[in-house]
């Protein structure tokens, strides 16, 4: 006579079927057109946990590693059964303490279907020797509602002997559920791939405009107006710096070898030595007023202290060479250039 249990209960199969070494469980329901039902049995071990991938026995994987639980689908199944999980309790392997049997809803979510739908939902024990007596049934619907996989129960080692106990937990996450439950690495969602970083080159702009409430002149000439444009400077002798320029006068920084940043002004002559080397011409700004400029005088006065004998001196005053002009250009103090 077959024992009905309700959610929690549990019976021990060595007192019911004494000898009993292999044990066939079914599990039915009533499902509407559309609906597709898996089962599926996990071998745990100690922790609750299955003791790997190759534990889970479903409809991809039919066989534990053991061969002591073997899934036949559908294949002979009787009572109302839609499919069967066959179990040889004497070649279940040592370290398997409990089989959980459960049940969840192909592509459930999408097809927004749930076990509230499904009817007459059950798990049973059959002797598999002989005429295959019913020990064992537990029927589920009760417990239905909105989820989509279900565990139906488990059986489980209790000292020598074997019990069976009614689980009925449900799981709104299906299958997926299950597996974080017990530990199915198989069946986990993979994270995504992060996303790559984009690599962006570092960009260095030459020139950037001035912000800012209060209006700065240019640099170089504060009759130009503002200075609209940040440029990196460099005095004849001194370290580089930011000054702000007007447009004009930042492009010539741009363009110009340093330091011939200022071109030359209205009010200072033409150097007469334009064909020597830009070591003798001087370079920088050239001071307000014009460049200081030296005589025949002055050069007499240095010939004559560089030369020995009146002979030398005389020849050097009656020279009739052209006058040489050395301009020295100075930066000026009206402009605030440090």
């Amino acid at each position: 006579m077959s024992v009905a249990l309700t959610r929690g209960a549990n019976v021990s199969l060595s007192k019911l079927a004494p000898g009993l070494r292999t044990v066939r469980v079914g599990l039915g329901w009533q499902a509407g057109a559309g609906y597709d039902l898996d089962a599926s049995a996990l071998l745990c071990g100690p922790g609750g946990k299955v003791l790997s991938d190759q534990h889970f026995v479903f409809f991809n994987n039919l066989r534990s590693p053991d061969g002591s639980v073997r899934h036949a689908g559908a294949s002979g199944a009787v009572g109302g059964d839609q499919e069967r999980i066959e179990v040889g309790l004497a070649e279940v392997s040592a370290g398997v303490e409990k089989i959980v049997f459960a049940v969840a809803i192909y592509d459930a979510a999408p097809r927004r279907q749930t076990f509230g739908q499904v009817r007459g939902a059950f798990i049973r024990l059959c002797v598999e020797d002989g005429e295959g007596a019913e020990l064992v049934r537990y029927d589920v619907a009760a417990e239905a509602g909105s989820e989509t996989a279900m565990v139906f129960g488990e059986l489980y080692r209790n000292g020598a002997e074997w019990k069976f106990r009614a689980i009925g937990q449900g799981y709104a996450s299906g299958l997926a559920g299950i597996a974080t439950d017990y530990g199915v690495d198989v069946l986990q969602p993979s994270a995504p791939a992060p996303a790559p970083v984009p690599v962006v080159a570092p960009v260095v702009p030459k020139t950037q405009p001035v912000t800012g409430s209060s209006p700065v002149t240019c640099f170089f000439d504060p009759s130009h107006g503002i200075g609209s444009t940040a440029v990196l400077w460099q005095p004849q002798w001194g370290v580089p710096r930011q000054i702000e320029a007007c447009a004009a006068c930042a492009q010539r920084v741009h363009t110009t070898v340093p330091p011939f940043y200022t071109p030359p002004q209205a009010q200072a002559p033409a150097p007469a030595h334009a064909h020597l080397p830009a070591q003798a011409q001087g370079h920088g700004q050239p001071a307000e007023g014009g460049g200081r400029r030296f005589g025949t005088g002055a050069m007499i006065g240095a010939g004559a202290a560089g030369l020995v004998g009146g002979m030398l001196i005389n020849e050097a005053l009656s020279d009739d060479a052209p006058e040489v002009v050395v301009n020295n250009y100075y930066e000026s103090d009206d402009d605030d250039f440090f």
